[in-house]
């Protein structure tokens, strides 16, 4: 069986998000992050990264549980990503739904804004209901 061609995963993944995703989403879409352009589900080579934000050489990956398994295909590909210019940050899903702000601080930190800058908008009250920012 032929591996599913990138753009074709990409556009599938990015119709099923995990709830992590969903929320990390309402969290950086539309520039609300210090004003940088994240995209979802990018590919990037053969592989699909969850969040890119390309201006800035950084990515942003969710990761489920199936991740503990397999650590040696994530450096793997993490390796690759970092010979192309690209900085990888992974966060687990149960820490961008429980710690968001350690999240976006870390965000911050690798592209070198500082940490009091805030979000230019909160987060809908559906994905996140009494986190302020």
């Amino acid at each position: 069986m032929q591996p599913e061609p990138t753009i074709r995963r990409a556009r599938r993944l990015r119709k099923t998000p995990t709830r992590a995703e969903e929320f990390f989403w309402s969290l950086v879409r539309d520039r609300a992050l210090d004003d940088l352009r994240f995209r979802r589900q990018v590919p990037i080579g053969f592989y699909v990264v969850d969040f890119a934000c390309l201006s800035a050489r950084l990515i942003v990956e969710a990761d489920g549980g199936v991740h503990a398994l397999r650590t040696f295909d994530d450096a793997k590909r993490d390796g690759w990503l970092g010979s192309q210019g690209f900085r990888v940050l992974r966060f687990s899903n149960s820490e961008i739904l429980a710690r968001p702000h350690h999240v976006l601080a870390a965000i911050r930190h690798a592209v070198g804004r500082p940490p009091s800058e805030r979000l230019r908008r909160p987060p809908s009250p559906e994905m996140g209901e009494g986190i302020s920012f």
